[in-house]
């Protein structure tokens, strides 16, 4: 009986052909674990790499001097670093308190408050924030020279910073307002309350709790934008971190000063970032 593995061609046999293994395909999910596994070693060649390849002796004679840092102290706290969120609050408490009423100006039915509002946040969401504070800083006294903004620096850079938040905190709270269900104001409405009440009672407490996270941002946004105030003459007493930093920089010849001021502003910002992960996370559980 012939071996069915044996094929017989004329005179000769020869094994018949074994038919290939077919290839086994990896799934869905280990590609993936190949494909992050493949960038976390890539990642941790390149930072191997930049760190190999740095003069760190260089590096720390440059930026991490600590007797030109500890020379900035205390000085960098209770003047430079309390100025700098001195400027943030005041300019964020004058940007919400504005751009709450724009929201309201935008979401009006008459007509001139729309078009007011529209305008106003179209104008200042395209300017540069360095611009508005020359403009406040330096055109207001021409514009009225026997007036001068109340405040000295301080009220100047309240103005300057807050009229350009104002103009994305109005289009932020605009949402907000327009996320709350229109039957909360209907049914507070059939209630027997003003349209008023109902918004200051019903709508806005509901607007400001969805859109409290991209408040915070705009905290942050704020801080780093008070470097800015530098170009209204700011003096020894109403200094912000940035121009304290370079001012150092200038004396010491060294830009550690500038590695201290960045820690200083992260000190304020870091905490704010997981501010607004926790109101996001806490917001996203109550929906």
């Amino acid at each position: 009986m012939a071996d069915p593995q044996m094929l017989t061609t004329g005179a000769e046999t020869r094994p018949a052909p074994v038919p290939p293994t077919p290839r086994r395909r990896l799934g869905r999910r280990q590609r993936q674990r190949l494909g992050r596994l493949a960038g976390y070693l890539v990642f941790t060649l390149v930072v191997l790499t930049v760190v190999a390849a740095a003069d760190w002796g260089r590096l720390a004679d440059a930026f991490f001097r600590l007797d030109v840092a500890s020379s900035m102290f205390p000085e960098a706290i209770t003047v430079a670093l309390r100025n700098t969120i001195v400027y943030t609050l005041l300019a964020f408490a004058f940007g919400l308190v504005a751009g709450l009423l724009l929201a309201l100006m935008r979401l009006s039915s008459v007509g001139p408050y729309r078009w007011f509002a529209t305008g106003y946040i179209e104008l200042f969401r395209g300017l540069p924030s360095l611009l508005v504070l020359f403009m406040v800083g330096y055109g207001v006294p021409l514009a009225f020279p026997d007036r001068e903004i109340p405040g000295g620096v301080y009220g100047a850079v309240t103005v300057g910073l807050g009229v350009t938040a104002a103009a994305y905190m109005a289009e932020t709270i605009r949402a907000g307002i327009q996320a709350v269900p229109k039957g909360q104001l209907e049914a507070a409405r059939t209630l027997g309350m003003s349209h008023t009440r109902a918004m200051v009672s019903i709508v806005l407490p509901q607007a400001f709790r969805i859109v409290i996270p991209p408040l915070t941002n705009e905290i942050i946004l704020l801080t780093k934008d008070t470097s800015l105030a530098y170009v209204l003459g700011v003096t020894a007493t109403t200094i912000e971190l940035t121009k304290f930093a370079g001012d150092a920089l200038n004396t010491r010849v060294n830009p550690t000063p500038l590695v201290v001021a960045g820690l200083l502003y992260l000190a304020i910002t870091l905490p704010l970032s997981q501010l607004v992960r926790w109101l996001e996370r806490r917001a996203a559980k109550e929906r």
